[in-house]
């Protein structure tokens, strides 16, 4: 795989050459691509196939809805559109040869996207895993999508040797065709394509019983091809990821794709909240909306900071930057953690020692930057020392400490083993939607990836501007020209504010 990195994005290829080199909108991608990208397109890419892949896991592990099915199908595609991401749920909708106005753009972007995203996922078994089965799911789904002339035109394009059987063929095991498709009784068997494969090349059908077996063949219709194409994507897929993780030494010679690379898994793709808006939060109302609108999280942060009227450096920075999102002003901030500490020091100690990094925190000290509110994926992965309350309480709080929490807030015990069910197993963001239901009385089955996404989302639902069968509105702000993250901050300016 060859990526010249320039600062200024080079097209090297007319439309006409597109046609050539993108020909169907579904690929196997066997063939790395060769473009001339800049390093901003680079990271865009990246993060919008890592939207796309994570919305296929959203609609499986959060709304339960069962894969490949049309709710499911209709979930992914409606999540895309919501995301900014016309051009894939384009590709998922309609996937073809694209005779009549192909996207050859989209096609493009796709293709150099996942190859960008086997280097980010090539490093350990684990992130393989993910990515595969992420990747095969887009696969199948857009295969599922494409008409009979798109079929026969993408085996032709790939090599695949497979030809549907004659009519007579058909004709003479109709009556056995027809029972052992028994799921598409209400369509017109008569008019599908069969193949005849070898049976050990559709194990999963077989064990299924949803295909007719004749002297060692299996007879498939064209929707159930592909069962035969996706065990063969996924070992091209395994083999590729292996190679890649082999070249990863002579990718990462380049200093500005190591840091994207190895953190695009932990990365997050949307809502910045940066305080540029006009509501405003009074302090004096925290207290009241952190029963219902915050996420535990920051809710307990809240409660430790006015029961010990102090937080330490972790706990200061998390919380801060999270109040700082919701509309707290900078003059609030300052006059909220001023009340608090001067309990326990003196207000000399406080302007010393922490005012200034509150400042920091607004963009008015130091390198003067906008920073944003920590994330999910931020959060969940920061370490947490002894005597410390920040981070994820559904990955760092024991599950018998977190159980009591919960029942504390008052909420049902089904609801709490659901929350710390998911908690247990490692699921802790769809532990937070289940939390953010049970508290709000609601089953949206949001998907939580911000503590601030649960606060304007928690304040809708009070306001009534949402409704129970609302969709995801908010829009994703994916591509980021310059990171303004609270990790980009001189810690050499600010080792007052830590302990």
């Amino acid at each position: 795989m060859e990526f010249k990195i320039k600062r200024k994005s080079v097209k090297t290829v007319t439309t006409g050459s597109l046609v050539d080199v993108y020909p169907h909108d579904l690929q196997m991608y066997k063939i790395p691509p060769t473009d001339n990208i800049s390093l901003q397109e680079f990271e865009s890419l990246a993060l919008e196939r890592l939207t796309l892949l994570r919305c296929l896991a959203t609609a499986t592990t959060l709304k339960g809805l069962r894969i490949f099915s049309e709710e499911w199908t209709d979930f992914v595609i409606s999540d895309l559109k919501n995301q900014g991401l016309k051009y894939y749920a384009k590709l998922c909708e309609k996937s073809g040869c694209g005779t009549l106005q192909p996207d050859l753009e989209a096609r493009r972007k796709d293709h150099i996207a996942h190859f960008i995203l086997r280097l980010a996922y090539c490093r350990t078994e684990e992130l393989r895993r993910w990515f595969i089965s992420r990747e095969l799911e887009l696969f199948k789904m857009r295969f599922m999508t494409m008409k009979t002339d798109a079929i026969d035109s993408f085996f032709k394009i790939n090599n695949l040797c497979y030809t549907n059987i004659s009519d007579d063929e058909k004709n003479e095991l109709i009556k056995y065709l027809r029972e052992s498709t028994f799921y598409h009784n209400n369509q017109n068997i008569e008019n599908f394509k069969f193949y005849k494969v070898k049976f050990y090349e559709v194990l999963d059908l077989v064990k299924s019983r949803k295909v007719y077996l004749r002297g060692g063949y299996a007879y498939i219709p064209h929707k159930d091809f592909i069962s035969v194409l996706s065990a063969q994507f996924r070992m091209l897929l395994r083999q590729s990821l292996a190679v890649a993780c082999h070249h990863l030494g002579e990718i990462e010679q380049d200093e500005r794709l190591v840091s994207l690379l190895k953190g695009l898994h932990q990365s997050y793709s949307g809502n910045d909240f940066i305080s540029d808006t006009k509501v405003t939060v009074p302090i004096e109302s925290l207290d009241f909306l952190s029963a219902k609108s915050f996420p535990l999280c920051m809710k307990q942060l809240h409660e430790h900071l006015r029961s010990a009227h102090h937080l330490k450096h972790g706990g200061r920075l998390q919380y801060g930057l999270y109040l700082k999102g919701i509309g707290v002003t900078l003059e609030d901030s300052l006059r909220f953690w001023r009340e608090e500490f001067t309990k326990i020091m003196e207000l000399d100690k406080f302007e010393k020692q922490y005012a200034y990094n509150i400042r920091y925190n607004y963009g008015k000290e130091g390198s003067k930057k906008n920073y944003t509110p920590f994330n999910c994926l931020k959060i969940i992965n920061t370490n947490v020392g002894p005597g410390e309350c920040h981070g994820c309480p559904y990955r760092h709080c024991d599950s018998g400490i977190l159980k009591n929490k919960l029942k504390g807030y008052g909420l049902d015990a089904q609801a709490v083993n659901d929350v710390v069910d998911m908690a247990k197993k490692g699921h802790y963001q769809i532990a937070c939607s289940k939390y953010f239901d049970a508290v709000n009385k609601t089953d949206l089955g949001l998907g939580i990836n911000h503590p601030n996404q649960f606060f304007e989302e928690s304040q809708k639902l009070l306001k009534g501007d949402i409704k129970i069968e609302v969709k995801k509105e908010e829009k994703s702000n994916i591509v980021k020209t310059e990171s303004n993250n609270i990790e980009d901050m001189d810690f050499d300016e600010i080792t007052e504010w830590k302990e």
